[in-house]
């Protein structure tokens, strides 16, 4: 998988975010780090893509898949790219 195809919006030292990278390097899967503003009020670019300026964010050009909040980004990333997922 090309790694402009997954991008993870995050911030640094955010164990929610730290909680999708470990998924995303245990699945070996290529993914761009984006790393935003630390004033939740400043995430304007998150907000344009989930609606929300929670972080971790995921957007996975593959799939058309835009998505938040670090239980749910977990699970897609098994569900998809995990044993049996499309990758």
């Amino acid at each position: 998988m090309s790694s402009d195809q997954l991008v993870l919006y995050r911030l640094q030292a955010c164990p929610y975010c730290e909680r999708v990278v470990r998924v995303l390097d245990d699945l070996g899967l290529d993914y761009r780090s984006r790393f935003v503003e630390p004033m939740h009020s400043e995430r304007t670019v998150v907000r344009r893509l989930t609606g929300k300026r929670t972080v971790p964010a995921l957007v996975d050009e593959a799939t058309g898949v835009t998505m938040s909040e670090s239980a749910n980004i977990v699970d897609y990333l098994r569900a998809t790219y995990g044993e049996g997922g499309e990758a």
